[in-house]
């Protein structure tokens, strides 16, 4: 007896065929509705250190404090992308993956909503008895008449008429495709919404600048005109949407405990053949009234006091200079800033640097005294003063490097290169002379202001994304997706007329559909209209 070895079989678990299996099985995992929205919680958690953390794009100087007061775990947090969260890799990943989980979930939906529309309503089951709602009753009419009152009563049913044995006629209806409907809009606009978002980070921009609320005029004409800069991922500042605007008063009013009640500011702005025709249209700014001109947003953010001081050098020739100093106290509008001037008619560089002048200290627009200590008891300008620090020196103005307005470089007072020569406290008319012949006369106080730029050519998309979600989610919640059969049979010799059986079924848990399939069948059994 001779037996016959059977051939190997092939190896079902080919890496190739593993490989595939994987893929198959990691794709139909991230196109999960479920993974959606995992993937849509994890982004909101990770937008999260955004609005916590100082951010470097928005504040360089604030991130690099945060940093140096935290010790390892700051520099372990910027090792990890943390003070750039929009624009780091994980961020980015969250953000890709969603939508590549909403495009590959929402595609075989959309095709599957699509065939089930043009499908027709199920056939009417042989039992309808069986079905959770379910009345019969008896017509007058014959068949054909009791149909066409059934069509009638259903004219906003999608409905398809059969055919049955002895006679019979069956209606099979159906309602609430806009429970799919609205659901696929929410899904589909929460998509473009992500979408246009991020066009919009990418091609948008934002800008703050202070301007003094005197006549002084900003133009939107590149980015070294603002104090901070912020641009899009395609944006390099050089093709800017040009207009000017020009800031001409300001005002404040507060409420009896200092908190601001009120800002506006009268301003004239141009933009577009204005520019061409310097003609400036007047507009009234305020906190929740932007400006809006040539595609972008113009917003008054805050103020502040801008103290204007006059020098008289030894010759007699004199400089005036109202710089904006910063808001330190914003219940009582305490400020501290530096105001620099440079000694003119000196050509001898050397000389020129031992010879310019900073005025530094506080400013009060309500003066109070906690003995020779001044501060701020109000915001308003009832009793402006100053206390002031009278710097000698080198400024370091041509350093060749940049430096706040707000302040002097402390290094330079170190070195020595300036020198403190008097200290005063100083109202309004008062001034200090100093050692040379030097005369500082506080003059006054104006206002400045702060103006923030928005540029976002998407916004439009991303407010009618963000209307249809709400659309879209109020129908999937409202709308009730249920179905309903009419079967109607011919009557006999003894009960002429006709039996009319109807029957309804809820695709949906949703309370209600007993109360509509109890009115909607008594008005197909009875003949009622409504």
């Amino acid at each position: 007896m001779t037996t016959t070895e059977a051939p190997p079989k092939a190896p079902h678990n080919k890496p190739a065929r593993r490989t595939l299996a994987f893929l198959r099985n990691t794709w139909r995992g991230l196109t999960s509705m479920r993974t959606a929205l995992v993937l849509l919680f994890l982004l909101a958690l990770a937008a999260l250190p955004g609005a916590l953390l100082p951010q470097r794009k928005l504040n360089a100087p604030k991130v690099d404090e945060y940093i140096a007061a935290h010790g390892w775990w700051g520099t372990l947090l910027d090792k990890l992308e943390f003070y750039d969260v929009y624009s780091s890799i994980w961020f980015s990943a969250i953000y890709l993956l969603l939508m590549i989980s909403l495009v590959g979930c929402l595609t075989p939906r959309s095709f599957e909503y699509v065939k089930a529309m043009r499908a027709k309503p199920v056939l009417t089951p042989r039992n309808l008895a069986r079905m959770p709602h379910y009345r019969l009753g008896r017509g007058k009419a014959d068949v054909s008449a009791e149909i066409a009152a059934v069509h009638k009563h259903l004219s906003g049913w999608r409905r398809v008429e059969r055919e049955e044995a002895d006679g019979v006629r069956t209606i099979s209806a159906e309602r609430g495709f806009l429970r799919e409907t609205g659901n696929l809009v929410f899904h589909f606009s929460m998509l473009g919404l992500i979408v246009f978002f991020a066009l919009g980070k990418m091609f948008g921009y934002e800008g703050q600048v202070i301007v003094q609320a005197d006549g002084s005029t900003f133009c939107n004409s590149g980015i070294y005109n603002y104090d901070s800069f912020n641009a899009g991922l395609r944006v390099d500042g050089t093709d800017l949407d040009p207009f000017c605007v020009k800031i001409n008063d300001f005002t404040a009013r507060y409420t009896e405990s200092g908190q601001p009640d009120y800002y506006h500011s009268n301003i004239e702005y141009q933009s577009g053949e204005d520019l061409e025709t310097n003609t400036w249209r007047p507009y009234g700014l305020e906190v929740n009234s932007p400006l809006r001109t040539a595609g972008d947003r113009v917003y008054l953010l805050g103020q502040g006091y801008s103290p204007k001081f006059t020098v008289t050098f030894p010759d007699g020739t004199q400089r005036t200079q109202n710089t904006q100093w910063r808001t330190v106290d914003p219940g009582t509008m305490l400020a501290e800033g530096a105001t620099k001037f440079d000694q003119p008619g000196i050509t001898d560089e050397v000389q020129r640097r031992t010879r310019q002048l900073a005025i530094t200290g506080l400013f009060a627009p309500t003066a109070f005294l906690h003995g020779n200590v001044l501060t701020s008891s109000a915001p308003e300008l009832n009793d402006p003063a100053v206390a002031v620090d009278i710097l000698r020196g080198d400024l370091g103005l041509d350093a060749g490097r940049g430096q706040s307005v707000f302040e002097v470089d402390q290094s330079l007072i170190d070195d020595g290169r300036l020198k403190k020569v008097a200290r005063e406290n100083l109202k309004v008319g008062q001034e200090i002379k100093l050692d040379d012949g030097t005369k500082i006369r506080f003059d006054g106080v104006g206002h400045w202001v702060s103006l923030q730029v928005s540029h976002d050519p998407t916004q439009g998309f991303v407010l009618g994304f963000a209307i249809a979600m709400f659309l879209g989610l109020g129908a999937s919640l409202l709308v009730k997706r249920r179905r309903l059969w009419v079967r109607v049979k011919p009557g006999t010799e003894d009960h002429p007329g006709t039996v009319i059986e109807v029957a309804g079924l809820a695709r949906t848990d949703q309370a209600g559909y007993g109360e509509e399939f109890h009115r909607i069948s008594e008005r197909l059994i009875s003949g009622q209209k409504g």
